[in-house]
């Protein structure tokens, strides 16, 4: 069965450095674009960044273009979320994503906090 899971959330300080992991498997990971997605209590889960299948697009949310980088190593199944210059509204929970077909399938999440 399709499994994502996350890891490398912490607490963190403002402008400092969180680099999350997605462990992927159960499907051809290779053939498949990877989403990250946020999202802060009492608000609605937004996408954060996604990436296609060979690493040749990463599309960003206004709100963290400049800071975050979605990376991919299909040889491992692995996604990655470096995120730099954290700010305190980047305090959420942080889900790895994957849509195949008309299935869509989430990790359990990784908390980041960002607060002095």
């Amino acid at each position: 069965q399709v499994q994502l899971v996350e890891s490398g959330g912490g607490l963190v300080q403002p402008g400092g450095s969180l680099r999350l992991s997605c462990a992927a498997s159960g499907f051809a990971f290779s053939r498949y674009a990877m989403n990250w997605f946020r999202q802060a209590p009492g608000k609605q889960r937004e996408l954060v960044a996604t990436i296609d299948s060979n690493s040749e697009y990463g599309g960003y949310a206004e709100a963290v273009k400049g800071r975050f980088t979605i990376s991919r190593d299909n040889a491992k199944k692995m996604v990655y979320l470096q995120m730099n210059s954290l700010k305190p509204e980047d305090t959420a929970g942080y889900y790895c994503n994957v849509r195949l077909g008309l299935n869509e399938y989430w990790g359990q999440g990784t908390q980041v906090t960002v607060s002095s």
